[in-house]
């Protein structure tokens, strides 16, 4: 199974030139996912874009455009994201019909993927697994960047790739070159990195997880 390596970069700046820069240069260094954190200050504490910016970014960038809705009731927001998003992640916690949210992702021609915090258990997937791209773990309580890593995901990575070997699994949070070979060995083929990447030397940052 293909392994990837997706930037998630801080939308917060002011600086859009800066920021499109930047994307450019991750790209350049080898990602090859761009995981775009939507918050609405409701499911989780902290604010962060809309549409409309990732819309412009989409203008300046050919990678995959992961968008991942940290949002109640996120139905509303499909269709806005489906213009310009490649897979649109929303929270199991935050549906109240998961396989409807999940259609309605798919009507679009976009690849669903389902969130789970890292206290969510498995089991709300069960009867869902064959109709989901990709499971994304997180491996740190969303909302906010720059968290430690939590050691309890390994075992729930573990889990989740022996009930389906072909699923892509993404995790996000506190990945580093030393949690990115932890969570690989378990099964994951897809990794989110931000404070890591952006904190140092793309190139050599991005080599490390690869």
């Amino acid at each position: 199974m293909d392994k990837k390596i997706i930037i998630s970069p801080s939308l917060l700046a002011a600086d859009f030139s800066k920021l499109r820069e930047e994307i450019a240069e991750v790209e350049k260094f080898g990602a090859e996912y761009l995981h775009l954190d939507v918050m609405d200050g409701n499911f989780v504490p902290n604010i962060s874009y809309g549409a409309p910016v990732i819309s412009s970014l989409r203008k300046h960038s050919n990678l995959v455009f992961d968008v991942h809705l940290m949002v109640n009731e996120p139905d509303y927001l499909i269709k806005d994201f489906a213009q310009f998003s490649d897979i649109i992640t929303v929270h199991a916690e935050a549906v109240k019909h998961l396989n409807r949210t999940i259609q309605l992702i798919k009507s679009f021609g976009k690849k669903a993927g389902v969130a789970l915090n890292p206290s969510t258990p498995l089991d709300v997937l069960k009867y869902e697994l064959k109709n989901i791209d990709m499971v994304l773990i997180m491996t740190v309580n969303p909302g906010f960047g720059g968290q430690k890593f939590i050691p309890e995901m390994i075992q729930k990575i573990k889990d989740l790739r022996e009930i389906d070997k072909n699923i892509d699994i993404e995790v996000d949070g506190g990945i580093n070159d030393e949690t990115a070979k932890l969570v690989k060995e378990a099964g994951a083929n897809i990794l989110v990195a931000g404070s890591y990447i952006f904190s140092g030397d793309y190139k050599k940052k991005i080599e490390s997880l690869k």
